[in-house]
């Protein structure tokens, strides 16, 4: 079965304000869609597409671009986004049943989402979607993101950033377990297709607040988890842990821009012709 979550409001405009959008492992995409049929770019499909920043980045390439999702809240904070190009369009639909003809999209993605469907159904679904030559890539990142700032030992800030993501490892959904590398890589075993590879990490660096980056972290499902069992304990962890942050830093203020590494790992996988 797939998990319904990220469905509330306020949830959906946090994650469009604070999540990173991966426009580096865009370009990497893009490259194997072309390596063997560089003109079929007509369809891209970003499935479980949230509130929508990382399907805005495939407009450029494609000359329709559709992002569906489970969630109306996500979809509500999608369709207003302002910044969407007059080619991408969003649509209402479980991953496991897309509303698309056998054989339409040129290029089908998951980003950071497909940890929560029905793996085997979604891609069976895929592969009926996919034309011959079409390309499926899946990409998520870990949990452990990093921290860097000037001349601060990283280690020393690193140490702070994993107790705070240990404090949240008891409230990870059982569905995805400790590590959704794991997931990916059997979903990446299970897929047929000869023609596919794995990428195990690429360091995507953002300069953000440091409050940037606790909204971040609060987004993730563990965090909503936590919140809703216990918001104080919640914000005291969250508290905590930026003061945590700010005295290593010897800073005062939250909004102290940090560099924030964020370790994607990804597949990708061509359709036979």
């Amino acid at each position: 079965m797939a998990v319904r979550l990220f469905e509330g409001r306020d949830h959906a405009a946090a994650y469009l304000r604070y999540r990173v959008a991966p426009e580096e492992l865009i370009d990497r995409i893009m490259s194997y869609v072309e390596k063997q049929t560089p003109k079929q770019v007509n369809l891209a499909v970003d499935v479980g597409c949230g509130s929508g920043q990382g399907t805005i980045l495939l407009a450029p390439y494609f000359t329709q671009v559709v992002g569906t999702d489970i969630s109306p809240a996500q979809l509500e904070v999608a369709v207003t986004n302002n910044k969407n190009p007059p080619n991408v369009s969003y649509g209402e639909s479980p991953a496991e049943k897309l509303p698309f003809a056998s054989g339409e999209v040129d290029l089908l993605t998951a980003m950071t989402a497909a940890h929560w469907f029905d793996r085997d159904q979604f891609l069976l679904e895929a592969d009926r979607v996919l034309r011959p030559g079409g390309c499926l890539a899946l990409l998520s990142y870990t949990m452990a993101m990093e921290l860097e700032y000037g001349d601060v030992c990283a280690a020393k800030l690193n140490a702070i950033c994993e107790e705070f993501y240990a404090a949240l490892l008891p409230f990870r959904d059982p569905y995805i377990g400790p590590s959704s590398v794991n997931i990916y890589s059997d979903m990446f075993d299970s897929c047929s297709y000869p023609d596919k590879e794995w990428n195990e990490c690429l360091k995507v660096k953002r300069l953000l607040p440091l409050n940037g980056y606790f909204g971040m972290v609060e987004t993730f499902s563990s965090y909503q988890k936590l919140l809703l069992e216990d918001p104080a304990e919640a914000e005291r962890l969250s508290n905590d842990t930026r003061n945590k942050l700010m005295c290593a830093m010897k800073v005062s203020s939250p909004d102290t821009e940090v560099t924030v590494v964020v370790k994607y790992f990804y597949w990708l996988a061509r359709k036979p012709l």
